[in-house]
Formats: C-alpha cells, sequence, structure tokens
C-alpha cells in the first residue's frame, strides 16, 4: 500500500487562513483551541465553507469567545434549525493559558487574532496568535523586504 504524502495531508486539514492577520500584526506567540460547535457548523467546516477575515477573539468572564467568524450554512441543512453564519463560538482552552492570555491582553496592550481553523484528529482547531499592531511604516518595511528578497532570488538564480 502507498504512503500518504504528509503535504498533500496537511494541506486538506487546514479549513480556513486568515491572511490579512499577519500582515496586519506582528504574531508573537501561537496557540491551538477547541471550538465549541453546532452539527449543521461541522458539516459546513468538512465542506470548506469558513472564513476568517473579519473575526477576532474576546476574553470575558475567564472564557475565551470567537466573534466575527462566518461559516456558512449548506443549503441541505435540516429544516427545523436556523442557522446563524457568523453566531458567537466559545473556545475551548486550558484555564492557564487563559489566565497567561489575559494577562497579555490587559497589561500588555496585546490582541488576539484568529491565524487559521483546520481538523486535528478529527476536530476542529483555531490557531490563535497573540498579537500587536502594526504601523503604517511597519508594514512598508516588511512589503519592501519581501520585494528585495524576491528580487534577490532571481538575481542568484540567473547568476
Amino acid at each position: 500500500m502507498a504512503k500518504k504524502n504528509p503535504k498533500n495531508q496537511a494541506a486538506s486539514n487546514t479549513i480556513a487562513v486568515n491572511r490579512k492577520a499577519r500582515h496586519d500584526f506582528f504574531i508573537e506567540d501561537r496557540l491551538e483551541a477547541g471550538l465549541v460547535l453546532e452539527g449543521w457548523e461541522v458539516k459546513s467546516l468538512r465542506d470548506g465553507r469558513a472564513q476568517l477575515s473579519e473575526s477576532y477573539v474576546l476574553l470575558r468572564n475567564g472564557e475565551a469567545w470567537l466573534f466575527g467568524a462566518h461559516v456558512t450554512p449548506l443549503p441541505t441543512a435540516s429544516t427545523h434549525i436556523h442557522p446563524d453564519p457568523s453566531r458567537t463560538r466559545k473556545l475551548l482552552l486550558q484555564h492557564s493559558e487563559i489566565n497567561r492570555l489575559i494577562g497579555a491582553v490587559e497589561r500588555k496592550g496585546y490582541t488576539l487574532v484568529p491565524l487559521s481553523l483546520y481538523w486535528k484528529r478529527g476536530k476542529a482547531k483555531l490557531e490563535i496568535g497573540l498579537a500587536k499592531g502594526k504601523k503604517e511604516y511597519d508594514k512598508r518595511a516588511v512589503d519592501k523586504e519581501r520585494d528585495w528578497q524576491r528580487e534577490r532570488g532571481r538575481i542568484l538564480k540567473n547568476a
């Protein structure tokens, strides 16, 4: 029996990626959190119908919540359920992790940004980034450095 390619399998495990987060923030630390989902949401996630572009994470009453994530319901959803695509979803984290995040957010001025949504052992997981906002000049510097690296690669390839 042929072995599965781990690169292809990793790509298929990804549901959604928040590309804008890496553009707008410096990501200092990453955490993995579980999600409390309803049945129709799991089916939609299996179909890849999720968006994290306008979502954010808030800490309230010692719990983490995902706001603004859009999960489009399937057209074949049950007739007795009225799905809310952008409902608030609870995140499952260890108590010690939540305490550390509360300290970073409230005292140090960090923010929590969802980075990616993926499958891990059949369960939906959300990668959260502890981030600091970028200023406009920081974004320009990062773009300039990326362009220079691309150009340098072309020069070295042709030389």
